[in-house]
This record gives structure tokens, sequence and C-alpha cells, in this order.
């Protein structure tokens, strides 16, 4: 094998199992899956929309939970290794940079990866057993069978594991409590709640999974930035800078998009007095769970003429910088599907694939900042 995939490989492998190792790890996943487990009993206070709020409660601990992992981890990963100047010894071997920085970005990835998929999989159990409204309502006893079946048994092997041959408790238990809920969740869906048999495709929700991997990538993109931080930042500050950034993107609609929305509505007034506006009809084809699409036509008044021609004063400045920050700012907002589905609405494949090459190409422009940035740092 070449050496520059064998380097790659090594870096992320051993990324990946310091990343797991870490207490704080198994610390933040189980604190999150406790959450997403209480968030059942906790749903039934809504008044008629329980599973609706159970959905978005779960999305966003599973949301919450990698995004945290994210922050800690990637910020550690690097920069703990620049501020140890092992990276210089593994750098003069010979690696290149950009070898050492994405081996360490695939192995943070695919630790996460590996969280969201086990808080993704309690997630989905409980989910499935829906919330208990009122003390007629049953519960799902293959739910509860099978999924505290899987922690338990995993739990006692990564325990027998530690103790007789010295495995790493943390990583242990994700190893084997996650492949574990994976077959937990898909005997309990051959089951009705009084376990009596019935098709899987009953109770599978594929639109859930849409929006986990919609969760997914972003924590991946956040993790490049944290990465890209850490090449000139201490931990401390990498952990503030990417926080920051997830605040940020998280609120770049309210920031950003809602006050060029108020100038432009201000512009499109100017060219309504006058008489430079159309009015056009915009088809949009809204597509709910159980129903057949439903194409809804509205009347859109748009000018003739550019909107910036209504401009008057100094508003074409801070119109240009809100469009570039709104445009230069990651959205965390498009990756986050947990509203079309608390809506009803069923998620298109196509904004799926769109979402995830948005996240994609932020990724790459971050671990492409991160590469130049750590070219230029003196790691000696």
């Amino acid at each position: 094998m070449p050496a520059m995939p064998t380097q790659l490989l090594a870096i992320a492998r051993n990324t990946f199992f310091e990343s797991i190792r870490q207490p704080i790890t198994l610390v933040v996943v189980a604190g999150a899956a406790l959450l997403i487990v209480m968030s059942n009993p906790l749903a039934a206070f809504t008044m008629g929309e329980d599973q609706r709020m159970l959905i978005d409660i779960g999305l966003a601990t599973v949301f919450t939970g990698g995004a945290v992992l994210a922050a800690f981890i990637a910020t550690g990963v690097l920069g703990r290794e620049i501020a140890q100047k092992t990276a210089l010894t593994v750098i003069s071997k010979p690696v290149s940079r950009t070898v050492f920085l994405v081996g360490k970005f695939i192995g943070v990835s695919c630790a996460l990866l590996l969280t969201v998929l086990c808080l993704s999989l309690v997630f989905m159990l409980t989910e499935m057993h829906s919330v208990i409204q009122t003390v007629r309502d049953p519960v799902h006893v293959p739910v509860l069978i099978f999924g505290f079946g899987a922690l338990i048994v995993g739990l006692a092997v990564a325990v027998w594991c530690n103790y007789f041959y010295g495995m790493v408790f943390t990583s242990t238990t994700l190893f084997v409590v996650t492949p574990l809920l994976l077959i937990a969740w898909l005997l309990a869906l051959n089951f009705k709640a009084d376990f009596s048999p019935q098709p899987m495709s009953r109770q599978f929700n594929g639109q859930l999974w849409l929006a986990v991997a919609g969760i997914a990538m972003a924590e991946c993109m956040l993790a490049a930035f944290a990465i890209a931080f850490s090449t000139r930042l201490g931990q401390l500050m990498t952990l503030l800078a990417t926080l920051a950034t997830l605040m940020i993107g998280l609120l770049s609609d309210w920031l950003f998009a809602r006050p060029l929305q108020r100038l432009e509505a201000q512009w499109l007034d100017r060219a309504r007095a006058a008489g430079d506006v159309e009015t056009i009809d915009v088809t949009t084809i809204m597509n709910r769970v159980g129903e057949d699409p439903e194409q809804i036509i509205r009347p859109v008044e748009v000018a003739t003429m550019s909107l910036t021609s209504f401009a008057q004063g100094w508003e074409l400045l801070p119109w240009f910088l809100l469009k570039a920050a709104y445009g230069l700012v990651p959205n965390f907002q498009v990756l986050w599907l947990s509203d079309a589905l608390t809506q009803g609405v069923l998620i298109p494949g196509e904004y799926l694939l769109s979402a995830l090459g948005y996240g994609l190409l932020y990724t790459l422009v971050a671990l492409a900042l991160g590469i130049m940035l750590f070219q230029r740092r003196e790691l000696g």
C-alpha cells in the first residue's frame, strides 16, 4: 500500500480510538441517552402534540450531545498534540501536515458518527415506544425488553472485558452497546406492543433516519471547524470559537436573513409605489405524511427592476454586509430537519442531498482553512 494512505489510515485509527476512550465521551453519551429516555414521559404534557414533542426533544438531544462531543473531542486531539509537541514527532517521520490534519479529522468524525448512531438508536427505540398519554395506554413490551436487555448485556460485557482483559471501559461500552441496540431496534420492529408479530415496515420510519443523516453531517462540519481553529488557538479558545460558530450558525436566519428581508421589503414597497412591480404565481408542493401531495399556488409581488436600484443613502452597505455574512457563515438550520417532521411534512430526497452537499462543502472549506493555517504553524 502507498505510504500516504497508510499514514492517513494509521492517524485516523489512532485518533478514533483516542477519541472514544476519553471518559467525557461516555459521560455525554450516557447523559444524552438518559435525557432521550426521559423525554418520553416529559412529552406527555403537551395537550395532544405528545409524539411531535417527543421527536423534537429526541432529535435535539441527539444533536446537542453530538455537538458537545464535537467541540470537546475535536478541540483536544490536535491542540493537545501541538501543546505537548508530539505533533512535531509525527510530522518529522516524515508525514505531511495535510495528511496529519485530515487523518485527525477522519478519526474524530468516525468517533462522532459512532456516538450519533448510538444516541439515534436510543431515540428510535424511545420513539417506537411512543408517549403514554393515559394509564390505559399499553407499554411497548418488546422495546423495553430488547432495549434494556441490550444495555444490560453491553455494560456487563464491557465490565467483564475491563476487569479480566484490561480493555478500556469507555470504548468497549460503545463498541458493544451500539450494535446490540441496533439488533434490539430491528427485533422490536417485528412486534406490536403486546408482542404480537407484525411486518417490520409498519413501525419503520425512514423520515427519522433522514433527519439523523442531517444531524450527522452537521456534527462532522462542526468538527472540521473545531480542528481548523485548533491549529492556531489553545484548547480553551478553540472550544469557545467552536461553540460561537455553532451558536451563530444556528441563529444565522435570525441574525442575517431577517434584517436582510426587512431591508428588501422596504425596497419592494418603494418599487410598488413607483409602479415597478408585477405579480407572479409561485407553486409549492406540500407533501404531508399520509396525504396526497398538495399543490399550493400563491401570488407573489416582484420588482421589474433590480431591488438594489431602489436603495437610498447608505442602505447598500448593510445589505452587502448582511448578504456576505449570510453566505459565509455556516447555517446549521439547513441540516436541522426536525421542523419538517413535527409539521408532518415529508423530507424530499432532493433536499436531503442538497443539504448534505451544503454541509460537505463547508466541511471541505473548513479543512482547507485548517490546512492553510497549519502549514505556517511553528511546532518546535
